[in-house]
């Protein structure tokens, strides 16, 4: 049954809206929320259903929920307005600013790898107990230790889990605080807008769990539950169980009061459309060569890790036109990121337009989940 839509949207929209109520027709969706900023404006905030898994609790406005990896584009963001300021520089090599990374085959690896996910080390190879991931000195310190898995900059794979360690300590060394902390100060204060890398106590009473998902992807769509089974000594494998508590924690306190910068921001459509938005019209979040610096691909071809084709700016998934895996739209210069089970934010300067989509309904696809692919049809539809 359809639960009651609510928010606002746009004359030149209202096609959306319906297709958003369609979301919870076609497909398990439990609550969920779906925002559009164009041209100077939000002309889309829509949200809908419960915060629980057999609740009664409405989705609000202000609901939080875990956005996984769609975080890694707002954390890039913050490293491309740290660049603006002159604290840090993308082409020095890492050890310029951590000194004890520069070892095991690492001495020459650029800042940039870390965002663009050449720098070998997608996963740990020391076993892991499930605390450690809160730990970031343990965490930063296991992985200066490690040799790379590949030599760094020669190869591309999807540094999942690693890469908010690694773009998090260079950041903090660099720029003498979390990027959490400059997110709050430089950014989401300045906009307006609630979103958090590790969420106050006030904010965990907002914040809707997360429900795995109990299927599987359509035929011909990319299973890494599959893979990870056929070879659970794999790079894959690791980065996704090493350990265990990176595929169980998210709904726990510990997991969203800690700094993930890869995989626990927590935010609203709302926020997440407004700051892409923001960024694609140009209006000062970054500079205008940062904008640029966003869409400039550094990284294309097969993955080592997602075992489809990928193609990565500083920080940003990047159009892959045709791709049913991970194509965002039809704009040639979008910018932006998934996150697992479903959600996706991203900017497209061409259209002016910031686009979020987030639930928390998990789905099981490796990049773009058909929800907010119907979203974004839609969306594009009513521009064009």
């Amino acid at each position: 049954m359809t639960p009651e839509i609510h928010g606002h949207c746009s004359s030149q929209f209202e096609n959306v809206k319906k297709v958003f109520a369609e979301l919870y027709e076609d497909f398990p969706e439990l609550g969920s929320s779906f925002s559009v900023y164009h041209q100077g404006e939000l002309k889309v905030n829509l949200w809908a259903g419960v915060v629980e898994e057999g609740g009664s609790i409405p989705w609000q406005e202000n609901t939080l929920v875990n956005v996984f990896s769609t975080g890694k584009g707002v954390a890039a963001l913050c490293v491309q307005k740290a660049v603006d300021l002159g604290l840090i520089d993308l082409q020095k090599p890492v050890s310029y600013y951590w000194p004890e990374y520069g070892n095991s085959g690492k001495k020459d690896t650029l800042v940039a790898w870390f965002l663009n996910h050449k720098a070998g080390q997608p996963a740990l190879k020391t076993a892991l107990e499930d605390e450690a991931i809160y730990d970031w000195d343990f965490m930063v310190k296991t992985l200066a230790g490690e040799e790379p898995w590949w030599k760094p900059g020669t190869e591309h794979g999807y540094h999942m889990m690693t890469y908010g360690w690694l773009v998090g300590e260079v950041f903090r060394r660099a720029c003498d605080m979390s990027i959490n902390e400059f997110l709050q100060q430089e950014i989401a204060g300045p906009l307006g807008v609630e979103m958090a890398f590790g969420l106050s106590d006030e904010q965990i009473q907002r914040v809707s769990d997360v429900v795995v998902t109990k299927t599987m992807p359509d035929p011909g769509r990319i299973s890494l539950f599959e893979k990870v089974m056929a070879d659970p000594t794999s790079m894959t494998a690791r980065s996704l169980m090493n350990p265990m508590s990176i595929m169980s924690g998210a709904n726990s306190e510990q997991w969203r009061k800690a700094h993930l910068p890869a995989a626990n921001l927590h935010a609203t459509a709302g926020a997440l459309a407004t700051l892409y938005g923001k960024v694609a019209c140009d209006e000062g979040v970054i500079s205008a060569q940062a904008q640029q610096r966003c869409y400039e691909e550094q990284s294309v071809g097969e993955d080592n890790i997602l075992f489809t084709r990928s193609r990565f700016g500083p920080g940003f998934m990047l159009q892959q036109p045709g791709s049913i895996e991970a194509e965002f739209g039809p704009g040639a210069r979008a910018f932006g990121h998934v996150g697992s089970g479903g959600s996706m934010a991203f900017a497209d300067p061409d259209q002016e337009l910031g686009f979020a989509y987030t639930m928390n309904q998990m789905g099981p696809y490796v990049l773009v989940d058909p929800r907010p692919r119907r979203l974004i049809d839609a969306i594009y539809e009513s521009i064009n």
